[in-house]
C-alpha cells in the first residue's frame, strides 16, 4: 500500500471528538424514568472531563416517540417528558459555559404523522399540504383486482413502505414505519420550511446538526419498482432513495444556511459509496462537512436484513477502513469516525469480548483502533464505559425498538412452527438489535437504577431496564480505577491532541493488506515534521488484534523501522529504544519476541493494542 495525507484545510472541527448523548437513557432528573434535559445539565463537568469538544444530542422535538424522537410533530418544540425550551436554553448556555459546541438531530426525510403538516395533508386531496407528502393511488391485482400498494418497496421496518389511507383513499410512502411519512423535497415549499427550521434553531444558539438519512430525500422520479433482489417479497428501494437525482441540489441549499452560520453538519448517509458521499463532503462542495457512512456498521449484518446471519470478519473490517482513509484522504474529503452509536449495538459485544477478564482490555484496543484515524471522531454514551449488550437471559418483552418489534412480529408470521429459527432471531436482537445501545447509562453502583435517575418515594420504572452488570461497570467505579477504559478514553483524546499532525492530519498507509489475519496495524506519519518540536515523534505504528488468543504477528518491513532496533544481526533485535512504546497499549509487561521462517515476530496477546511512536 501507499502512503496517503490528507488533501485538507486545517480547522477546529477536523480535530474536533464529539460527544453523542441519547436524551432517554442518559440521565433523569425528576424520576418519571425517562431521562431528560436537566439531568444533561447536571453532568456537563463530567462530559467535559472526558476532553471532547462537541456534543449531540439525538432528537428531542416533540415527538409521539414511534421511533425515539426520529418522528418529529413539531420542529420548533420539545418533547414534554425532556423538558422545556427554557431547559433547552439553559443546556445550550450551559454547554458554551464549558467550551462545548452543540450538535442537534435535524430529522428531515420524514415527519411524524401527528405533525400538523401531515394531519392537513391526509384531510383532503384538494388539501394545500397534499403534495408535501407522496400520495399515490392504489394498483390492482390483474387477476382478482385485491388493491395493491404503488410499488413493491419494502420499508426499513420490515413493513411495506405504503400504507392505505382511508379518508382520501390513497396510499401514502414511508420508508420507516408508517408513523413516518416520506417529505417530498421536490415541492419548493418543503424546502422551504426546511430552511426555517434550520434558520430557527441557529439562531437559538445551536452550532450544527447531524442530519438524519439525508441521503433519502431526493427520490427516483415516478417512484418505479425496486430491483427484485428476493422473489416473492417486497424490496428494499435503496437505488431508487439513497443519493437521488436532486440530492446535492438541496444540500447545496442546507450547505449555504449552514455557511452564513459558520455551523457545523455531519451527514447521515447509508448505502452509499465512498464517491456518493464524497459528492456530499468535498471540501469545494459547499455541502456537508462530512458523513457516516455504514460500511463498518453492515460488517456483521444480513444481506438482505441486519438480523439475518453474519459473521464479522477482521479482514473485512481492515479493508472498509483502509477504503475510507485512503479514498477521503486522496479526494479532499473527510470522514466521521464511528463505531457506536444509538443504531448500533455495543463494541466490546460485537467486535471483541465482554467477558469480565478482556472487556476492558477489548474497549481499549477499539479506542485506539478508531481514535488514530484521520477524521472528526465521534464516541457515543457509555462507549467510554465499555458498556456491552443486553444479557442473554432478557426475553422479548424487555426489548422497546420498532425495528426490532416489527421483525419479531414478521418472525413468528412466518415461522410459528420453526423453533430453532425464532431463536436464531432473537440472538440476533442480543448481537445487532439497536435496543442494545439504548440501556441508561450506568453512573454508580447503588441500586435499582445505578444512578441514573433519583431515588424517591412511588417513583417510576426506567422506561428501559438496567443492565444488571452496573455494579461493576458504571461512572463511580471507572473513576476511581485509574486503568479502566474510561480512564484510557482521556488518555486517548488528550493523545490525539497532542499529535494532530500525526493523527489528524498526518499520513496513513494499513499494513498487510492482502494478508487474511485477525490484527489490523496501520502507520501515521508527520504531516509536518519540520514544525513539530525537537525531539517530538513524527512517526506511529497502531497495532490492534482482534483474536481472543495470543498471536505471533509477523512484523511487517515498514512496521520494523518504528517497532525494532536496527541490529545487523537479525537474532538479536529487540524493541527499538529510540521509540516510545506509549502508555496507550492495554497490556504490562513486554511483548515476546522471535524469529519466525527466518522473520521478526512480536506475541500479541488477545486484544492487545500497541500505539508506538518514534
Amino acid at each position: 500500500m501507499v502512503l496517503v495525507f490528507p488533501k485538507v484545510n486545517r480547522a477546529s472541527w477536523r480535530e474536533a471528538s464529539i460527544y453523542q448523548i441519547y436524551p432517554a437513557s442518559f440521565k433523569d432528573s425528576n424520576g418519571d424514568g425517562i431521562g431528560d434535559i436537566r439531568g444533561i445539565i447536571s453532568e456537563l463537568k463530567y462530559i467535559k472531563s472526558l476532553g471532547v469538544d462537541m456534543v449531540w444530542l439525538s432528537p428531542i422535538l416533540a415527538s409521539p416517540q414511534i421511533d425515539m424522537g426520529y418522528d418529529i410533530s413539531d420542529y420548533k418544540d420539545i418533547y414534554p417528558p425532556y423538558g422545556t425550551m427554557a431547559d433547552h436554553d439553559a443546556l445550550i448556555a450551559g454547554l458554551h459555559n464549558h467550551g462545548l459546541k452543540y450538535i442537534l438531530d435535524l430529522v428531515v426525510n420524514h415527519t411524524s404523522d401527528q405533525h400538523p403538516w401531515f394531519r392537513e395533508s391526509r384531510s383532503s386531496k384538494t388539501s394545500k399540504y397534499r403534495d408535501w407528502y407522496f400520495w399515490r393511488p392504489a394498483r390492482r391485482d390483474p387477476d382478482n383486482g385485491q388493491r395493491l400498494p404503488p410499488n413493491n418497496w419494502e420499508s426499513f421496518f420490515s413493513t411495506s413502505a405504503w400504507t392505505w389511507d382511508e379518508t382520501t383513499q390513497e396510499y401514502y410512502l414511508h420508508l420507516w414505519s408508517s408513523g413516518q411519512p416520506d417529505l417530498n423535497w421536490e415541492n419548493p415549499k418543503v424546502v422551504s420550511a426546511v430552511h426555517d427550521i434550520i434558520r430557527f434553531w441557529l439562531d437559538r444558539g445551536v452550532d450544527g446538526f447531524r442530519m438524519d438519512v439525508i441521503n433519502y430525500i431526493s427520490k427516483t422520479p415516478g417512484l418505479p419498482d425496486a430491483m427484485i433482489r428476493k422473489p416473492g417479497f417486497l424490496q428494499k428501494p435503496t437505488e431508487h432513495c439513497a443519493c437521488g437525482p436532486l440530492l446535492h441540489e438541496y444540500l447545496r441549499g442546507i450547505g449555504a444556511i449552514l455557511k452564513e452560520y459558520e455551523a457545523f453538519s455531519v451527514g447521515e448517509m447509508p448505502d452509499a459509496e465512498p464517491e456518493d458521499v464524497l459528492q456530499a463532503v468535498g471540501h469545494d462542495r459547499g455541502e456537508l462537512a462530512m458523513a457516516f457512512h455504514f460500511d463498518i456498521d453492515g460488517l456483521d449484518l444480513g444481506a438482505n436484513h441486519r438480523f439475518d446471519p453474519a459473521v464479522f470478519q477482521p479482514t473485512a473490517l481492515k479493508k472498509v477502513v483502509n477504503k475510507w482513509q485512503t479514498f477521503m484522504a486522496s479526494n479532499a474529503g473527510w470522514n466521521a469516525l464511528h463505531m457506536e452509536n444509538h443504531d448500533e449495538s455495543r463494541t466490546v459485544s460485537r467486535y471483541a469480548s465482554d467477558s469480565p477478564a478482556l472487556r476492558t482490555i477489548s474497549a481499549k484496543m477499539l479506542a485506539n483502533h478508531l481514535a488514530f484515524q484521520s477524521g472528526t471522531l465521534f464516541i457515543y454514551q457509555g462507549q467510554e464505559l465499555a458498556m456491552a449488550n443486553l444479557p442473554r437471559e432478557w426475553g422479548i418483552e424487555k426489548y422497546k425498538d420498532i425495528e426490532c418489534l416489527n421483525h419479531w412480529s414478521s418472525v413468528r408470521l412466518s415461522y410459528h412452527d420453526d423453533v430453532k429459527k425464532q431463536k436464531m432471531y432473537r440472538e440476533r436482537y442480543r448481537q445487532v438489535g439497536r435496543d442494545n445501545a439504548r440501556t441508561p447509562m450506568q453512573w454508580n453502583s447503588q441500586s435499582p437504577h445505578a444512578g441514573f435517575m433519583p431515588t424517591m418515594a412511588n417513583q417510576a420504572e426506567p422506561w428501559m431496564s438496567i443492565h444488571p452488570d452496573f455494579e461493576t461497570w458504571n461512572v463511580a467505579s471507572l473513576l476511581a480505577d485509574s486503568q479502566s477504559s474510561l480512564h484510557h478514553w482521556r488518555r486517548v483524546l488528550e493523545f490525539r491532541k497532542q499529535h494532530v499532525n500525526i493523527f489528524v492530519y498526518g499520513g496513513f498507509e494499513m499494513l498487510n493488506m492482502d494478508v487474511e489475519e485477525d490484527i489490523i496495524a496501520y502507520i501515521r506519519i508527520d504531516s509536518a515534521p519540520g514544525t513539530s518540536a525537537l525531539g517530538m515523534p513524527t512517526e506511529a505504528l497502531v497495532v490492534t488484534s482482534f483474536s481472543a488468543s495470543d498471536v505471533w504477528w509477523t512484523i511487517p518491513p515498514k512496521a520494523k523501522s518504528i517497532l525494532l532496533n536496527s541490529s545487523a544481526d537479525t537474532k538479536k533485535f529487540k524493541i527499538n529504544t529510540e521509540a516510545v512504546v506509549t502508555a496507550l497499549c492495554n497490556y504490562e509487561g513486554m511483548n515476546e519476541l522471535a524469529l519466525i521462517d527466518g522473520m521478526a515476530a512480536i506475541k500479541l496477546r488477545p486484544y492487545e493494542t500497541l500505539v508506538v511512536m518514534k
